[in-house]
């Protein structure tokens, strides 16, 4: 089914967020409510790169850890690792250890710091406060002419990891989207 779904607690939810119990809550209570701080955008940027390939579920499971090892994703703190932090990150369990995507939340860090504006205010540029409505998770895009222009902004300042798709997964995770299906009890911002 890739319409909205009922849950057993009377809500309708869009259907990935009923696929797997720790997916409610994230449903419920964070994907695609509006986070408009830089680190906040920092930390969602590089779980969204860590995710490709991999299943959210995957990085969801272990968001915690990655918090841990990236210092709560704060930019600067990143942004001074070096190499012993790599490989220190390369044998920790609790996260997805792949040196390149390592490495791109390392230069990541240092491109939010140097991102004239700030990350937040540059992603919010690309915003669609009036995207399309969809009623079911076919019609939702994997990408769009915004996340596009989105990715290529931050690649022109040195963001590694950082495709069209994952600037899509971005703007919906942070709201600058709404893609809750119609039929979902979030849809609209509720």
């Amino acid at each position: 089914m890739s319409t909205a779904i009922m849950g057993e607690d009377g809500l309708a939810r869009c259907p990935w967020g009923l696929s797997a119990p720790d997916y409610v809550a994230y449903h419920d209570d964070e994907w695609g409510r509006p986070v408009r701080d830089d680190q906040g955008l920092y930390e969602r940027l590089c779980l969204e790169a860590f995710q490709s390939g991999l299943s959210w579920l995957t990085i969801l499971r272990k968001r915690e850890g990655f918090r841990a090892a990236f210092c709560g994703f704060d930019p600067e703190k990143v942004a001074a690792f070096g190499p012993g932090d790599v490989e220190r990150l390369m044998a920790d369990a609790a996260i997805v250890r792949n040196r390149a995507k390592i490495d791109a939340t390392i230069a990541n860090a240092r491109a939010a710091l140097d991102l004239p504006g700030g990350l937040a205010a540059t992603a919010w540029r690309y915003a669609d406060p009036d995207s399309p409505s969809y009623t079911d998770m076919a019609d939702v895009p994997a990408y769009t002419d915004a996340s596009k222009a989105l990715a290529k902004e931050l690649k022109k300042h040195g963001f590694r990891f950082v495709g069209p798709t994952t600037a899509y997964a971005l703007m919906q995770a942070c709201g600058l989207v709404d893609d809750h299906l119609t039929g979902c009890h979030r849809h609209g911002g509720a």
